[in-house]
């Protein structure tokens, strides 16, 4: 959107585009000219942000030149589209542009932190997106002529079928980055203008994760490690697609991994490969299902047992038979809170009396973004927010400070780096287990859950705002 030569020329870089207004990083802010060439070439207000001179210049440097690189290949691409290119050979297959193309997207997005890379086949071209701390981000648009190259190309390195374009496919791409393996979990979904492609970007967890790194309240931490420290019990962390359950689960893991263990995953797909642990990969095809998987590893003499989600009567049987018989079992399920676990696993085909003497904590998990701890600042909460969030407040009394998004160099002005898992956390009891057995309704176990301390998700984001993590935009946007 603004030339290369006009950035290079005045030390400049374009940080982002907020209601309108383009926000640019200037070694000089007080240079007009440049401010009025940067506003005539998009169209938009500048908003100038001083900045230091070699940080423009190394940052210019380093995006000018992928998105150079980047946009060479494309009109490589475009200009040979017409050719055969053999993505099939392993001769000089990492020599041709549509290799370097999807190399370069792949490297950027595991340089920026993303989690998911969405390839959109467009009427008029490609559409690259990175999803950065749960937002989507456009990256790059390429010209339609190397749609079909670089769709290809992944398709060949995650082993999908690059013939069959009317199905969806699924598949994996392991790489090598600065040295170190990474792992992408693929898939293709046919659309009216040809396959999209989503790699997400399986991180994994820093060997020494634990749960009480993962900004647990007190409360929560205890119920939580109490239910999991069990020798025997079923233990579900629950929330939609991209709420971290699969770190909070590997974290747990990790406190419970031991020598004296054995510990047996069953996982589709394996998101996350840790030693020490032994993981199935549930593959339909073959017959290995979650069911027939977990039937296989109840013989193989576990200690604690982690299936990746409880998707149907069958495995949450089975699940519930190994807590009862001497294993700890964690899972997932998809619920919007944890009261609501119960009711799930009892409409599943679940008896009540089998999952009260099993169940023993459901955790609901959202992921919201994290403040930038370099530009955050301090305010004061408005009645209107508090309102919203179901907070108290006496009339003639303070309203609590809390923090707001600003956005700096740091964190790509967009006021946020990272993400903190928002958490409720419920634990049962002799009388959770008895409403449980009578088959109670998720509001009345939601009620009861109450009394012994359960907060909502909604309550613990507002903790998490009035202590700096997170604000209230964020935990307004991810909980109800």
């Amino acid at each position: 959107m603004v030339p290369d030569d006009l950035c290079r020329r005045n030390q400049l870089l374009p940080l982002s585009i907020v209601n309108g207004r383009i926000t640019v990083a200037m070694a000089n802010p007080k240079n007009f000219a440049a401010i009025d060439d940067v506003s005539a070439s998009t169209g938009m207000p500048v908003i100038p942000m001083v900045a230091m001179p070699s940080q423009v210049k190394d940052a210019i440097n380093r995006y000018l030149r992928a998105n150079a690189e980047l946009t060479e290949l494309s009109h490589e691409i475009a200009a040979t589209a017409k050719k055969e290119v053999d993505l099939e050979s392993d001769s000089g297959e990492d020599a041709s542009p549509v290799a370097r193309f999807v190399s370069l997207l792949i490297n950027q997005a595991i340089d920026d932190h993303c989690s998911d890379i969405h390839i959109e086949p467009q009427e008029d071209g490609l559409l690259v997106r990175y999803r950065i701390d749960g937002v989507l981000h456009v990256f790059q648009k390429a010209p339609k002529a190397m749609t079909q190259g670089v769709i290809s190309r992944i398709k060949v390195m995650s082993d999908m079928d690059i013939g069959e374009r009317r199905k969806p496919q699924d598949g994996r791409i392991t790489v090598k980055h600065n040295g170190q393996k990474v792992d992408l979990r693929v898939a293709a979904l046919p659309t009216v203008w040809g396959e999209k492609i989503v790699m997400r970007i399986l991180s994994t967890p820093s060997g020494n994760l634990k749960v009480e790194d993962l900004n647990f309240s007190q409360r929560n931490f205890d119920v939580f490690s109490k239910a999991y420290n069990r020798p025997y019990g079923l233990v579900l962390v629950t929330g939609p697609t991209g709420s971290g359950k699969s770190t909070t689960l590997y974290a747990t893991l990790g406190d419970v991994a031991k020598p004296e263990i054995n510990i047996i995953t069953v996982e589709d797909p394996v998101e996350f490969r840790m030693r020490g642990i032994n993981q199935v990969q549930v593959n339909n095809k073959a017959g290995m299902t979650f069911a027939a998987a977990l039937r296989s590893i109840l013989r193989a003499d576990p200690d604690v047992v982690l299936i990746g989600e409880i998707r149907d009567q069958e495995t949450a049987n089975i699940a519930i038979e190994a807590s009862l018989t001497g294993h700890l079992v964690l899972s997932t399920l998809h619920t919007n809170d944890a009261p609501s676990a119960v009711t799930r696993l009892t409409e599943m085909g679940v008896e009540p009396f089998l999952l009260s003497s099993s169940l023993a904590a459901v955790m609901a998990q959202r992921l919201a973004r994290r403040l930038c701890k370099k530009c955050k600042r301090q305010d004061t909460a408005t009645e209107a927010e508090l309102r919203t969030l179901g907070v108290p407040h006496m009339p003639d009394t303070p309203l609590p400070t809390i923090w707001r998004p600003v956005g700096c160099r740091e964190c790509a002005n967009t006021g946020y780096s990272g993400r903190v898992a928002i958490q409720q956390v419920m634990g049962v009891d002799s009388t959770m287990e008895d409403l449980i057995a009578r088959g109670a309704t998720s509001i009345d176990i939601d009620k009861a859950a109450k009394e012994q301390g359960m907060t909502t998700l909604r309550k613990d984001g507002w903790q998490k705002a009035l202590q700096g993590i997170t604000s209230v935009e964020e935990v307004l946007r991810v909980t109800v």
